[in-house]
């Protein structure tokens, strides 16, 4: 039994980490996407820097958002076709191509419209690298029970991003130059892409139908629409945009409440707290086995999550807001996990990258939305009625997925899988899975 116990790893996520190639994807797929959190934030530091108008800036920002939205799942169709590698290496070029644009015509600056066009072009071509990364999880850990601490990861990530990156493109834009910010989450995405495109032994194998010799996709057969194939996509696609207008209106509305107490220059810090919290949930939820279904999970943590922030426009001060929100974090990276997870197991192979990318698109689509909505609001009436608006976003999320909770229930049984031991070599079955990885075994 002791001999037994000193083998098994300190921790489930290094055990998916000791992986081949787990590792190398993992972290290049973390600095590629480093650019979520930093892209539209620094446009709004260079736009407002250049013009002195920020309702021209957040124009300006919601049109990236909304090249992105529609950009990424065509995207993420393309890569589950011909492969990751394939795709991404163009896809990325036209991104720094049009960012580069896009900052020259700032800089100069010319006329709206001009500057528009190649920032909501760099938005739709912003690689959605978590989507891919996810994906290539989903295969490399098929059948071993550890998926869930896979995405629990990879939200801890996102939160580490949402932390490190807000402060970098402030800093950069407004102590070094007003394009550095983003001039810096290109040149990260730029390199990141890349070097994740390079591994090309972890990434799934393009599911398109193929010539006999193998060698390269051919026209398919008409198949089914994204959302009838996945169909929990229909709940889970507007659930994801309440979110996406709820933390977009959690942001403002903290910016207003700091400065509305003469403490603005904390609400950064404020806002850390919030990812904090949310990392720490995902860590430990990475960390357990679930016997619950998936689908209950999902609608549990959500409902923590609304009833966190349900309590924010009550607080009497910084001091209790830092922590409640730290709080009622601690379930939204369980939430995320738990609606990747459901995609993944609904959705075919040939789909799964962009059934994922929906979800990306659905909070972008939130957070474009969101924005402007919560800023005239708390210019009108303060912070606290943009945390009502915020809360009364997090019940339409919670509404809506009760509504459809039968579409997301999976198929082959009502919890994680049995959890064997994952072998030496999974990394180097990962670029082969085989038939036998379908939507239904993986559900």
């Amino acid at each position: 039994m002791t001999r037994a116990r000193a083998k098994r790893p300190a921790s489930p996520y290094l055990e998916i980490l000791r992986l081949p190639g787990a590792l190398a994807f993992s972290a290049a797929g973390f600095l590629a996407r480093m650019p979520m959190s930093m892209f539209s934030l620094g446009t709004v530091l260079l736009i407002a820097a250049t013009t002195g108008r920020y309702g021209l800036a957040g124009l300006v920002a919601a049109a990236g958002s909304v090249g992105y939205a529609l950009g990424a799942p065509q995207i993420a169709r393309l890569i589950d076709r011909f492969g990751q590698a394939r795709v991404l290496r163009p896809q990325v070029a036209v991104f720094g191509a049009a960012t580069v644009v896009f900052m020259t015509l700032a800089e100069i600056g010319a006329p709206l419209a001009a500057v528009i066009v190649p920032g909501a072009l760099a938005g739709a071509t912003m690689p959605s690298v978590g989507s891919m990364v996810r994906a290539r999880w989903s295969v490399l850990l098929a059948g071993t029970g550890r998926l869930h601490t896979a995405f629990s990861l990879e939200s801890v990530a996102d939160e580490i991003i949402f932390v490190v990156g807000p402060a970098l493109v402030t800093l950069l834009a407004t102590a070094v130059y007003p394009a550095a910010g983003v001039g810096a989450a290109m040149v990260l995405c730029v390199t990141g892409t890349l070097l994740f495109a390079a591994q090309r032994r972890t990434q799934p194998r393009p599911r398109g139908p193929r010539r006999a010799d193998g060698s390269s996709p051919v026209p398919e057969p008409r198949r089914a629409r994204t959302w009838a194939a996945v169909p929990g996509l229909v709940t889970l696609v507007p659930v994801y945009w309440f979110l996406g207008a709820m933390f977009a209106t959690i942001d403002l509305s903290t910016v207003g409440f700091s400065a509305e107490h003469g403490h603005l220059p904390l609400a950064g810090l404020v806002l850390g707290a919030y990812a904090l919290g949310s990392a720490i949930g995902g860590l430990w939820y990475g960390t357990r086995r679930w016997r619950a279904p998936l689908e209950r999970r999902f609608a549990v943590t959500l409902a923590c999550t609304v009833a966190g922030v349900a309590t924010f426009w009550l607080q009497p001060g910084l001091l209790s807001l830092v922590v409640v929100i730290i709080i009622a974090g601690m379930s939204i990276s369980p939430t995320l996990i738990a609606g990747y997870g459901l995609i993944e197991r609904q959705a075919p192979p040939d789909r799964r990258t962009e059934g994922m990318t929906w979800l990306s698109s659905a909070i972008a689509v939130g957070v474009a939305t969101g924005s402007p909505l919560a800023g005239h609001l708390i210019d009108a009436y303060g912070a606290r009625w943009g945390y009502l608006l915020a809360a009364a976003c997090g019940f339409g999320a919670a509404l809506t997925a009760l509504a459809g909770l039968g579409r997301l229930r999976c198929r082959g049984g009502p919890a994680d899988p049995a959890e064997p031991a994952i072998p030496a070599g999974t990394g180097e079955a990962a670029t082969d899975p085989g038939p036998a990885v379908t939507g239904q075994a993986l559900g």
